[in-house]
């Protein structure tokens, strides 16, 4: 395995579209020293989540000619998914994996942000580690609005502006809107699958996260929001019309301290309160193995410790194959450069 890996995961705004798919993920081969381990469409969320792992260079070469590819083929004044969102590419952000420091990231975001600016000529925001101020650390911070609110958020001025790039809406940005570039550490994207279509048990079940929990409002007005239980975790309820269920869609900013296994039995405990039951999860992008096996402990008999057992163990605890088969091979993210390279 290389000494130098970095994993780069950009969401663009197309999930429905095949051909479209196809173009914008292929932009991201073909580069010595990167490759993409990912590809996740999701038609609901109109959203496909790409993971690139490799070399630093590489893999930032890899992740502009994405956004540029996405500049070319979307066309953000038409798009529409259950998914917040504010751009062609949403978010992309860098995670060191092996032998790259945070602060290498740091320096990567900036520079692709700034050429991502200069040479398509699009407003870009920096987030989490690269973040220019606290109040910008977050995501879902500097996408509130969406792409429909970025025009009034460039008219008008004020906080949470882009660091780089236009503030003033032009063609360009109406075709494209902004991006939010990053680096952070892992984070898991996970969804656990509820059974009922009406997504009033995902949205009581979403109070469980921190980011969210649970708002009270007096006859008189006043409000306070109870924070949720589960620690760095962002997430909310969703409908998934076309199967029939909603989801509970969280990210897991720290799995160490929110592992999945928690994450589905505590919204398994709360939607089976009233009346509802989950029916599997779903992993977006790519996992670590140390997650998989965190959870395979849980669900596995006890004193197990065969990997492949564990892993085992965590796909059939947590249902990830529900909505779609889960190959191991390919979604956990040291077994798929290893098998990369053996490639």
């Amino acid at each position: 395995m290389a000494t130098r890996i970095v994993e780069c995961v950009p969401n663009f705004s197309e999930g429905r579209n095949a051909e479209v798919i196809k173009l914008v993920s292929d932009a991201g081969r073909g580069i010595d020293g990167a490759k993409v381990l990912g590809i996740e469409p999701d038609g609901d969320y109109n959203r496909t989540v790409l993971t690139i792992a490799g070399d630093p260079d590489a893999v930032s070469e890899a992740a502009f000619r994405v956004i540029k590819s996405a500049f070319a083929h979307i066309d953000m004044s038409v798009h529409e998914g259950e998914h917040p969102r504010i751009g062609a590419v949403d978010v992309c952000p860098f995670v060191p994996l092996v032998g790259v420091t945070m602060e290498e990231c740091i320096e990567m975001s900036r520079k692709l942000a700034l050429r991502v600016s200069n040479e398509l000529n699009l407003p870009t925001f920096l987030y989490g580690a690269a973040a220019t101020s606290p109040d910008r650390e977050l995501l879902s911070d500097l996408r509130k609005g969406q792409y429909e609110g970025l025009k009034a958020r460039l008219d008008n001025g004020g906080p949470h502006l882009p660091d780089f790039g236009p503030k003033e809406w032009n063609e360009e940005v109406e075709k494209f809107g902004a991006v939010v570039i990053g680096a952070r550490t892992i984070l898991v994207a996970y969804n656990v699958n509820v059974n009922e279509v009406d997504a009033k048990a995902s949205r009581i079940a979403g109070s469980l996260v921190r980011s969210s929990g649970r708002l009270l409002k007096r006859d008189d007005g006043r409000k306070t929001r109870i924070p949720g239980m589960l620690d760095m975790v962002q997430g909310m309820g969703l409908p998934l019309d076309a199967h029939g269920i909603s989801q509970v869609s969280m990210n897991l900013r720290d799995v160490s301290k929110t592992p999945m296994h928690i994450a589905f039995e505590a919204v398994k405990s709360v939607v089976n309160d009233h009346g509802v039951d989950t029916c599997g999860s779903e992993l977006v992008g790519l996992v670590p193995l140390s997650a998989m096996l965190e959870s395979g402990k849980w669900y596995a008999e006890e004193g197990c410790n065969d990997e492949v057992e564990l892993v085992n163990a965590a796909i059939k605890g947590l249902g990830l194959d529900y909505l779609s088969p889960f190959v191991a091979q390919e979604r956990i993210i040291e077994w798929a450069l290893a098998k990369e390279v053996e490639e």
